[in-house]
């Protein structure tokens, strides 16, 4: 039986494993620290669902089809948001949740893109600009938490709009238009110009280059600069980028995306209506961040070598837990298990043999000097 991963997916174990779990402790933290509550919601769903409306964006056309016995067509989420539509049923507004979990898209690989990955959003449901800024400070405290230095940019898909209809630009085209735009950062300029040639819209390239005091004369600027506002009230700084737009079509109103100082995108987001109600979420990309995030990984602080004395090392061993130590407990050779803590970076291994029981002073061995010391538990 072949136990080979399939392309765009990972395990994670050990060292790495811990640093998810802990990179997800500073998320949820934060998260709840601002008033989001947890949800979760099925890794299934119907193929109609997930798909909805946006049919002819990138990520939807990329969902994973799957079929059961009953012959229902079936999708694995691509992303949470399309979940909330069925969430938000009967709650008191505004309803801010966080989630965070696995999500799938049939795509192309990369050396850090994959096929399963883990998203974690943050959602208000009845949502003003004020929520915009508020989900922009959420975003630079979990940044500082984690010391990835970054920096925010904001754009505003009305304002867009607005400057596709100043331009003519067909109405049938408004959404390639879009799509060319945001690949910006993806393909040379000179590709996006040419494309958007075809579609008789390539002089908006040049319009989107010019200075920010050009766009205060467009009505949805004013939308940017409350944002401003209001991010400054949090210590916030952001950068308009006229030409920002975000893949999916359903946003409405601002868009955010943050990146390293790699020019990497880290998280990104934006308003949207769902029922005709304004919402506003951002979504961090754990695999996207894990490799940026200056997180200390807290190892086992002891680990409790039995010498034919079971009872008395799950004794102590339980003693320390209550103390709140972390404790492991190695039946076996004490060589095997010094090879053991070693290799798992344990700082301290705590001898449990006969002379130790009688004595009441177990022998600690450090683990990085070497030096033993006798101490009573």
């Amino acid at each position: 039986m072949k136990t080979d991963l399939l392309k765009g997916f990972r395990d994670y174990s050990e060292e790495e494993a811990k640093k998810r779990a802990e990179v997800k402790k500073v998320l949820i933290d934060v998260f709840e620290k601002y008033g989001f509550e947890p949800a979760e919601t099925p890794i299934i769903e119907p193929e109609e669902f997930v798909k909805g409306t946006n049919t002819q964006d990138e990520a939807v056309s990329d969902i994973y089809r799957l079929e059961d016995k009953g012959k229902r067509k079936l999708a694995l989420r691509y992303e949470f948001t399309f979940q909330l539509k069925r969430l938000i049923k009967n709650k008191k507004l505004p309803y801010k949740r966080y989630q965070i979990g696995e999500v799938f898209r049939d795509e192309p690989t990369s050396s850090n893109r994959f096929r399963q990955f883990t998203q974690c959003d943050i959602d208000i449901i009845s949502s003003t600009i004020k929520d915009d800024a508020e989900i922009l400070v959420i975003t630079k405290k979990v940044f500082e938490e984690l010391k990835i230095p970054n920096k925010i940019f904001v754009g505003n898909r009305k304002l867009l709009n607005e400057i596709f209809d100043e331009q003519k630009i067909d109405k049938k085209n408004k959404s390639q238009v879009l799509r060319e735009i945001d690949k910006l950062d993806k393909l040379p300029e000179k590709k996006i110009r040419e494309n958007l040639k075809k579609l008789k819209s390539e002089k908006i390239l040049t319009l989107l280059k010019k200075p920010e005091a050009y766009f205060k004369k467009y009505k949805s600027y004013s939308e940017i600069e409350e944002l401003k506002k209001y991010c400054a009230y949090y210590g916030v700084k952001i950068i308009f980028q006229p030409s920002l737009t975000r893949g999916l079509s359903y946003y409405s109103g601002n868009v955010f995306e943050v990146k390293s100082t790699m020019k990497e995108t880290i998280c990104a987001g934006g308003s949207y209506q769902i029922n005709d109600i304004t919402c506003t979420g951002i979504s961090f990309g754990l695999d996207r961040i894990i490799g940026l995030a200056d997180i200390k990984i807290k190892n086992e602080e002891f680990l409790v070598i039995s010498i034919d004395k079971e009872r008395d090392s799950i004794k102590l061993a339980e003693k320390l837990r209550k103390q709140g130590q972390k404790v492991g407990i190695y039946y076996g050779k004490p060589s095997r298990a010094l090879e053991y803590a070693n290799s798992k970076k344990i700082k301290s291994v705590i001898f449990v043999g006969k002379k130790e029981v009688t004595s009441g002073k177990f022998k600690v061995k450090d683990m990085e000097s070497g030096l033993e010391r006798f101490e009573e538990f």
